[in-house]
């Protein structure tokens, strides 16, 4: 090993560590006092209920665990969006699991809490997945109900999807453990199931207080919309249980009975572990994120028995096309090439940078992998497209949207892992957020911008120096550099992974080594959901 390959291997390392801290604060929700009165209540926590749940031993695989990190500041902010969610198994089931934490503001929704929850609705939705909702809230976050009431992506989504899932025979199962208040008494109402827990469990469109100012009637809650009232008076609720453990149990003895649906067949085998060691990566992703490595020995690290079968491979070379297993399920891999490559012609191309010729290539990769019903895997390092005048002559915008065709309408599933850069069109044609990957997350060592720290800066100093010159106003060398370093720390932050897993703008953040883990999860979840649209690109440039 080499010096370089060490201080990667360290840089990495420390970027994984600070991961995992990070993690273990968000697990706290809203801190060990709050923990400890919901303990006080007979109550267990989201995670504690959730840990319940899943088969002992088994993987889960969690959703947005950094939704709404460093926002909310002024209102004492929402870890984790107040709701836990992920992919679990219970009775040897994969489902969606949707968790309210009543430890961070008694589980009130903010904007990013009902944008989270949308999110695991669509991935069930997505996957035809069984739902499970773990109701504990006290309704939307009221000083802020303007940005999580009316619109078509807010809190009334939820139940408009409740609805269609049931309509398409997605089971949805809900237990009331806590509060449960005003449209979100919906949510588990609208469910195929319910049940609710007696003593800290109540559902109702407005309790008592509320009650009291709106027709003058004095009620309690619990005689309101307790437990007794609605499983044994309004029959809203189907079960009822003397505690949470009580209630978890019967959410397995429901999976346990439940019947087998069609599956869309994707091809699995045996798995394998790789061959070359995948903590390897730590070293081979350079530190200096300008600096060229070749993606291949990073998907060799990846891959069951690190064995590769590459597309054109001397054809397109700074993407990388190929068809391997993960896990024992055959995927279709799309990869950008970081090191310095030759193009056909003889000419040097750039790393991370897409070029006409790979561009072509990809989006012929992808119709074949649409042909063989293969998932895809993208793994994103991309700057973006070439640009100048030899790539405009070449046709690099006609090529481009060729990829960005083929891969927006692939109905084969895709996963994107962002292991680098992510920059502008790059992101787009790499399947970013907006290009509907069942799953994406993202490595520590990711970034996720219209384009680089240090160009993006340098623009926009250059567009507040004209605007500042337009005033009259002169700026000295000496401000002009403080202007220039806040914006390049501003635009840094926004940068960042946890930037873009507070926004979910990516599902998460995970160590390199749950890579595999995170694809194969994924695989298993969308091959619950068949395939019934024809695989179709409409007109494209040729």
């Amino acid at each position: 090993m080499d010096i370089e390959f060490n201080k990667n291997e360290d840089a990495l390392k420390q970027l994984s560590f600070q991961l995992k801290s990070r993690l273990k604060k968000v697990a706290l929700g809203g801190g060990e006092k709050a923990i400890a009165k919901q303990h006080e209540k007979g109550k267990l926590t989201a995670r504690e209920r959730i840990e319940y749940l899943l088969d002992e031993g088994s993987e889960f695989l969690e959703i947005g665990a950094f939704a709404g990190e460093g926002m909310y500041q002024e209102y004492g902010g929402c870890p984790s969006g107040g709701v836990v969610t992920g992919i679990g198994y219970v009775q040897g089931r994969q489902c969606m699991i949707v968790a309210n934490d009543a430890t961070v503001k008694a589980g009130a929704w903010f904007p990013i809490t009902a944008k989270k929850n949308l999110r695991a609705q669509e991935i069930a939705m997505e996957n035809r997945l069984p739902i499970i909702y773990l109701v504990d809230s006290a309704g939307v976050f009221l000083p802020m109900q303007d940005e999580i009431f009316p619109d078509k992506e807010h809190f009334g989504r939820i139940f408009r999807n409740n609805a269609i899932m049931s309509s398409e025979g997605i089971v949805q199962i809900s237990a009331i453990m806590g509060s449960c208040v005003a449209g979100g008494a919906y949510l588990p109402i609208m469910s195929d199931e319910a049940m609710i827990v007696e003593g800290t469990g109540s559902i109702f469109l407005a309790g008592s207080y509320l009650v009291k100012a709106a027709i003058g009637e004095t009620i309690d809650n619990e005689t309101l919309g307790g437990a007794t009232t609605h499983s044994e008076i309004s029959g809203v609720t189907d079960y009822k249980f003397q505690t949470d453990q009580e209630c978890l149990d019967h959410i397995r003895n429901i999976f346990d009975k439940m019947g087998e649906n069609p599956k869309a067949g994707f091809n699995r085998t045996t798995s394998a572990e790789p061959k070359l060691d995948p903590k390897e990566i730590y070293g081979i992703l350079p530190q200096d994120r300008v600096k060229p490595y070749d993606m291949m020995d990073i998907i060799l690290r990846l891959v069951d028995n690190s064995e590769f079968e590459p597309y054109k491979d001397l054809y397109g070379q700074s993407l990388i096309c190929g068809l391997a297993r993960i896990d024992g399920w055959a995927v279709g891999i799309v990869a950008n090439q970081r090191k310095i490559v030759k193009s056909k012609k003889g000419e040097m191309q750039m790393g991370g940078v897409i070029y006409s010729d790979s561009a072509d290539k990809a989006a012929r990769f992808i119709m074949n992998c649409n042909q063989k019903k293969i998932p895809l895997v993208f793994l994103q390092d991309v700057s973006g497209f070439m640009v100048g005048s030899k790539a405009e002559h070449g046709g690099i915008i006609k090529d481009g949207a060729k990829l960005v065709n083929a891969m927006s309408n692939s109905v084969v599933p895709k996963f994107t892992i962002i292991v680098g850069n992510s920059y502008g069109a790059g992101n787009y044609a790499m399947c970013g957020k907006a290009y509907d990957p069942r799953l994406i997350y993202a490595w520590p060592t990711a970034q996720l911008a219209v384009m680089s720290g240090a160009s993006a800066a340098k623009t926009l100093l250059q567009i507040q120096v004209a605007s500042l010159k337009a005033k009259g106003e002169e700026i000295t060398p000496e401000a002009e550099k403080e202007l220039l370093d806040k914006i390049t720390a501003r635009y840094n932050e926004q940068l960042s992974p946890y930037y873009a897993a507070a926004r979910l703008w990516v599902d998460g953040i995970i160590d390199p080594l749950e890579t595999r883990k995170v694809i194969s999860m994924g695989i298993e979840a969308a091959n619950h959901a068949p395939i019934t649209k024809p695989f179709n690109v409409g007109v494209i440039q040729t």
